[in-house]
């Protein structure tokens, strides 16, 4: 019995883009074969193997040509999916096409290797785009989240330690900004892992500094190129802070001075990389910093550790490694210096020097970048420092240092320095209007203030990215107004003037959301525990849609109201769905343990600007809840818990 031939897919240049249009035109073949009431003629064996995996490091079985003629398409044996499974010869499996949630067409694509499933293609939103990627069995752990369904991973629900530094390689060897940060543990990841806060700011710190200069640092270094292969992960056990110690909320579990080897290919050496500190979060485990390259043969300095240090955090050796001169060598290990003691500082006088002396420490980074690239970066990154302690209290002079920033970059010309104008400018508009909120200040005048400077700013930039995020916020004012024409017009501009980008989604949902009423809806997505929901299946019954968070504590109070409301309207067939916009699943998971709702639960990654559940309608603030008949169209798009009981009487009438 003949076996088909065997080839293997390699390591892409640019990770999950290489294919992601072609791939997308067979997806477009096999879900019209779907899109018919009933399952028509199943495609034939070499159209189904033509089909590649979106993400290109993919190793599967590839069957030639002349070997697909002796495959076979069968249907799939199970109850609750239908699709078609493609066998070869000797009866292994090769493919399969399911439909998992009945609407007859394709949204989930397997690929095996020697009859194993090792990757996967997921439709979660059932739209007819993979929007997620799983690599399973021999293929590893990896399981990518794609929020634009763009082809490119957005973020690691799942990835482990050792696939992690095999990232971190292919970032260095593609050059890929985008790969490499991904990669970084966010500010709300290292939050909600539980991290003290004596940790957290420095942290969070290190790895904004890792993600704005590693293209100068994949640039400078000369050991990982193109050819560069991962190898193998080195590293000790891991270790565990336990929760209670030091300020840690949970337990955290960590590597340090992990290790990663790689193989530089015919026209490369081979080394290794100190990774440094991989710290687990939920499924994922995540790097903190910049690593460091060295070739086979040198010597690979390790660093104290992070969290196991006697002395707590330490700078590390990967950030003297990011820079290219002395100069910005000391300038960066300056920075280290006042960030470990911003860490342990507990006075608000020492706090403001410290922020300070890190403010005149970016600004010389400024001055000595080397290129124009670098000076953007660190120029973005002296207003976030400026910013964030602003806004945080920490540097109350901090606010005439960015307005003398914006009044310096305002003297330069051209595109990009239009570009860094307006970012600078429109944080300063957010951080100024943080500042002027005072115990005793006018809040009608400040909010009329803030919305006179994002329309200006608007009419400045017209262009720009943050023009769109300020027309949301304009958006959203005019909503609490209830001006919804005028709210209507800033969204349509958003979804005009700024097609492509997240806050056009967002937008486009606002609008669906406003001019919902008298219109049937849907909202697609997954409750908590994973599976699929569509609002459609509670046709015949009037559901209250409430967007909530674990942070939100008008949306607790709601929920006090509503379980009333359940039980008072239980023979009218009333139906509650809460919709948690939580950056973590685990904090929603944790709080409906300690809070027992009895109604369903939905849940997708991404928060309250990035969950698509949110998008969906365009949801910018909490509580949201809407309103809806036994026949799917919406009665109220936005209604207030106190007008709620009075609008359902109104519906049941």
């Amino acid at each position: 019995m003949d076996v088909p031939t065997v080839s293997y897919l390699s390591l892409p240049a640019r990770h999950g883009r290489l294919r992601a249009h072609s791939t997308w035109c067979l997806f477009s073949v096999l879900i019209s074969c779907c899109a018919t009431p009933s399952w028509a003629a199943p495609p034939s064996a070499k159209a189904a193997l033509g089909l590649k995996p979106v993400q290109s490091d993919v190793e599967y079985q590839i069957v030639d040509d002349a070997q697909a003629d002796r495959c076979t398409v069968r249907d799939i044996e199970r109850k609750d999916w239908s699709g078609w499974e493609v066998v070869a010869a000797d009866g292994s499996m090769l493919r399969r096409f399911a439909d998992t949630n009945g609407d007859k067409k394709i949204d989930l694509w397997s690929y095996f290797l020697y009859g194993v499933e090792v990757y996967r293609d997921v439709d979660a939103n059932f739209n007819g785009k993979a929007d997620q990627y799983r690599w399973m069995a021999t293929g590893g752990t990896r399981w990518g989240l794609d929020t634009n369904e763009d082809g490119q991973i957005d973020r690691w629900k799942m990835i482990s330690a050792e696939e992690a530094t095999k990232e971190l390689v292919a970032a260095l060897a593609s050059q890929d900004a985008n790969r490499f940060a991904i990669l970084l543990a966010t500010p709300s990841e290292l939050k909600s892992a539980g991290v003290s806060e004596d940790l957290l700011e420095s942290l969070v710190r290190k790895a904004s500094r890792a993600a704005s200069t590693f293209k100068s640092f994949a640039d400078s270094q000369k050991v990982i190129g193109q050819e560069t292969k991962w190898l193998q992960f080195a590293s000790a056990v891991p270790g565990v802070v336990p929760a209670g110690e030091n300020g840690f909320e949970k337990d955290v579990i960590a590597y340090e001075n992990a290790v990663a080897m790689f193989d530089g290919g015919k026209q490369a050496a081979s080394g290794q990389l100190m990774v440094g500190t991989i710290v687990r979060i939920d499924d994922a485990w995540k790097l903190i910093d910049l690593p460091v390259v060295s070739e086979v043969g040198e010597p690979i300095a390790q660093s104290g550790g992070t969290f196991f240090s006697p002395n707590g955090i330490t700078s590390g050796p990967a950030s003297e490694s990011s820079v290219g001169d002395t100069q910005t060598q000391e300038l960066v290990a300056a920075l280290e210096s006042i960030d470990g003691k911003l860490a342990r500082a507990t006075d608000a006088k020492e706090v403001a020097v410290l922020n300070e002396r890190r403010a005149d420490v970016v600004e010389k980074l400024v001055t000595s970048a080397a290129t124009s690239e670098e000076r953007d970066t660190w120029t973005r990154q002296l207003v976030d420092t400026v910013s964030v302690a602003v806004q945080s209290g920490a540097y109350p002079d901090g606010l005439a240092r960015l307005q003398k920033l914006a009044t310096s970059l305002a003297q330069m010309k051209g595109t990009q320095s239009e570009a860094l104008r307006a970012y600078t400018e429109y944080q300063l508009i957010g951080t100024e209007y943080i500042a002027r909120q005072s115990p005793d200040a006018d809040f009608a005048k400040i909010q009329e203030w803030w919305l006179g400077e994002l329309n200006d700013f608007a009419d400045r930039y017209p262009k720009a990215r943050e023009t769109a995020q300020a027309k949301l916020q304009l958006g959203l004012s005019k909503e609490f107004e209830d001006q919804e024409t005028e709210a209507l017009g800033y969204y349509k501009e958003v979804v005009r003037d700024f097609r492509g980008t997240d806050e056009a989604e967002r937008a486009a949902g606002a609008v669906r959301r406003l001019e919902s009423v008298g219109k049937e809806v849907e909202l697609e997505g997954q409750t908590i525990q994973g599976k699929p929901f569509q609002l459609s299946q509670l046709r015949g019954r009037p559901v209250v849609l409430h967007y909530w968070a674990t942070w939100c504590e008008p949306c607790k109070q709601d929920m006090k109201r509503l379980r009333g409301l359940q039980a008072r309207y239980q023979k009218a067939g009333l139906q509650l769905v809460g919709v948690n916009i939580d950056n973590s699943r685990e904090q929603a998971i944790e709080f409906l343990r300690e809070t027992s709702l009895p109604w369903t639960q939905l849940y997708e990654d991404g928060g309250l600007e990035g969950s698509p559940l949110s998008r969906q309608f365009g949801v910018q603030t909490l509580p949201t809840m809407m309103l809806i008949d036994s026949k799917g169209r919406v009665v109220r798009h936005n209604v207030r818990e106190a007008e709620l009981e009075d609008a359902i009487n109104e519906l049941l009438k």
